[in-house]
């Protein structure tokens, strides 16, 4: 064990804070893993997420350092993750929104742009349904529940002590904050970013990547899981209502759904489901050093925890290692 070796307590069993008890412990720190909830994932808003490495779409709403943050994120992924599957995604509109395609371009980057036969070769299911699409060949995806075990296994392997249905740390060296919006005491700029997502199960489809489809007004994605199940997902609300998912909303997904391929209409409902994400004023997730290092919040994920959680993982590591800084620390005193 190295000479910098740290006792250090995670709190936060989320995506966020499965990737900074893995990178610390395989850094050669003493790891222990706090999650206030009895069971894994219980109350993980990560749960809800569609696990769609995509940076360079992600970068057409964020800030321009996602690109280069997201394509290390997904590099990491690709290193520890041999069930991830990396076979790109397709971004679509209907003909009348051919704009929004065009659009859409225009502000992304790493895309090919495809014809109808194109379309056809890559998802056959799709034949005569779109003219127009953009390939995403570099990102990729997996199963939000599947993600979530996998790295709970790989923390529990790199010999990290997990104690379920505990919230507070006692008087240790050093404290990763990961616990999202409940950190909101010490974290008052926070808020609540609601997002909604439909499961339905159907044999009629089968998608191999993600696909998104553009419209002015209800975008949505469609990401193949396993089993012939896919899931729906869209909604960004500014609200902190963890409540069931409203009627419009589930009319939205599923008439998204339908958008894309009318097979969709005969699909069964596994799940309606809404979590509420933590988010800063910029949307960006970051890790905020307080007491000289001894306490560390790393939250914010908004949409960008899957994908940017292996690199704020990557800087505390860093940081605790060496001091060293980044875009995504933010030192206070």
């Amino acid at each position: 064990m190295p000479a910098s070796s740290r006792s250090i307590t995670v709190l936060g069993a989320g995506i966020l804070g499965l990737w900074q008890a893995l990178t610390l412990a395989r850094a050669g720190h003493r790891v222990r893993l706090l999650e206030a909830s009895a069971e894994p994932f219980a109350d993980a808003a990560s749960l809800y997420a569609g696990v769609m490495l995509a940076p360079e779409r992600e970068a057409e709403t964020a800030p321009m350092m996602l690109r280069q943050l997201g394509r290390e994120g997904v590099a990491l992924w690709r290193n520890l993750c041999p069930a991830l599957k990396t076979n790109g995604s397709l971004v679509v509109a209907a003909a009348r929104d051919r704009g929004e395609l065009d659009r859409f371009a225009r502000r992304t980057q790493g895309h090919r742009l495809l014809d109808a036969a194109e379309i056809d070769v890559l998802e056959p299911d799709l034949k005569d349904r779109f003219t127009a699409a953009l390939f995403f060949p570099e990102e990729a995806h997996m199963p939000a529940p599947a993600a979530l075990a996998f790295l709970l296994a790989e923390v529990q392997r790199a010999g990290v002590d997990i104690v379920f249905g505990v919230a507070s740390p006692g008087e240790e060296e050093t404290v990763i904050d990961c616990r999202g919006l409940a950190a909101r005491d010490a974290l008052p700029e926070l808020r609540g970013v609601r997002g909604e997502r439909a499961l339905i199960r159907t044999r009629e489809v089968a998608l191999r990547r993600p696909v998104q489809l553009l419209h002015p007004r209800l975008p949505l994605y469609i990401v193949p899981w396993e089993d012939g199940l896919y899931m729906i997902g869209a909604t960004v609300i500014e609200s902190e209502d963890a409540g069931p998912v409203s009627v419009r909303s589930a009319l939205e997904l599923l008439g998204g759904a339908y958008a894309v391929h009318p097979a969709f209409a005969e699909a069964e409902i596994v799940d309606l489901g809404a979590g509420v994400r933590p988010a800063f004023p910029d949307n960006m997730p970051r890790a905020i050093v307080r007491e000289g290092g001894k306490r560390i919040f790393v939250n914010g994920a908004y949409r960008h925890g899957f994908l940017l959680g292996p690199v704020l993982a990557r800087a505390v590591a860093d940081y605790l290692e060496s001091g060293a800084t980044s875009e995504l620390i933010r030192a206070e005193n």
